[in-house]
């Protein structure tokens, strides 16, 4: 399942950054945790409702965003 059926942007929720759909966990929470070395366990298990799919969701969006990004040379 892509991550655009996953991760939902909301003014309403959190002030519009990317969460989880039907929660309040955002993204960046969740890449955060996997970046401090939690592992995907303990995050499943500190997070009900959470799943394996909705961890990989973040990641895709996450990587989405990192593969958009552009950077163009400064002119001196």
């Amino acid at each position: 399942m892509p991550w655009q059926e996953r991760i939902v942007v909301d003014s309403n929720i959190l002030v519009g950054k990317p969460v989880i759909k039907g929660t309040r966990l955002s993204v960046q929470f969740i890449v955060d945790l996997l970046a401090e070395a939690c592992s995907e366990e303990d995050i499943l298990k500190n997070c009900p409702g959470l799943t394996k799919e909705n961890i990989q969701a973040c990641l895709g969006y996450a990587s989405a965003f990192v593969k958009a990004e552009k950077v163009y040379p400064r002119k001196v």
